[in-house]
């Protein structure tokens, strides 16, 4: 792997950009100037953990299933948040179903 612009190796730094989820993905975008697997990676975060705690706001004020469709986007979750740090470790641009694919359309247009 190699250096990133704040001087860690790409695999840590795309590890951290899921560690406080959507924190420290606008955190690492803001920072990282020159890895684009970085910069990917925190967008992802973001993308991925704001649509989520959206989604489970919203279902949870649903009556009576409401509750455990909240708890199953939390398990998602959990499970999302792992994944992403261990591939990300892993060096591998690993793309979350339709928020990887979202994530890499905004990072086109935004181009930071």
């Amino acid at each position: 792997m190699s250096k990133t612009s704040l001087g860690l190796d790409e695999n840590i730094e795309g590890l951290l950009c899921y560690i406080l989820g959507i924190i420290s993905g606008i955190v690492f975008l803001v920072l990282e100037k020159e890895s684009e697997f970085v910069k990917f990676h925190a967008m992802q975060s973001i993308v991925t953990f704001l649509s989520l705690i959206i989604i489970g706001i919203i279902v949870a004020f649903i009556p009576t299933v409401g509750g455990l469709i909240s708890l199953l986007i939390n398990l998602v979750s959990l499970a999302l948040w792992i994944l992403g740090m261990y591939k990300a470790y892993q060096g591998e641009r690993y793309k979350f179903p339709i928020f990887g694919d979202i994530a890499e359309d905004l990072l086109k247009k935004v181009n930071i």
